[in-house]
């Protein structure tokens, strides 16, 4: 079915593995702010669990992102990601600096 995107709610993130080609953890040490957000997200109710999926990013990104202005200096982070089949319309929003979340994003 794809690549799934785990490791910060590791028991879905185990219960489901088996459904998939591959499970990658997420390195939260080397994005650190992106990673933080990502667990706040799950604490608050996200899904612990991304489901790759590159088709539909763009719409999911504008469904997540909408209302949600530019802030200099600042990326909005989304979680789930835009390219996750969980993110778009009610994804956790939060300003990161574009380093971390332009890093996460390209190790993605």
């Amino acid at each position: 079915m794809g690549t799934l995107l785990g490791g910060f709610g590791e028991k879905q993130a185990a219960k489901g593995a088996d459904r998939y080609d591959h499970v990658v953890q997420f390195p939260k040490e080397r994005y650190p702010e992106t990673g933080s957000h990502i667990q706040e997200a799950i604490r608050k109710g996200h899904s612990d669990v991304c489901t790759i999926d590159r088709n539909g990013a763009d719409a999911r990104r504008q469904e997540s992102l909408k209302g949600i202005p530019t802030k200099p200096g600042f990326d909005r982070d989304e979680w789930p990601m835009a390219v996750c089949l969980e993110g778009g319309k009610g994804a956790s929003v939060q300003y990161v600096s574009p380093s971390d979340n332009r890093g996460a994003g390209s190790w993605v």
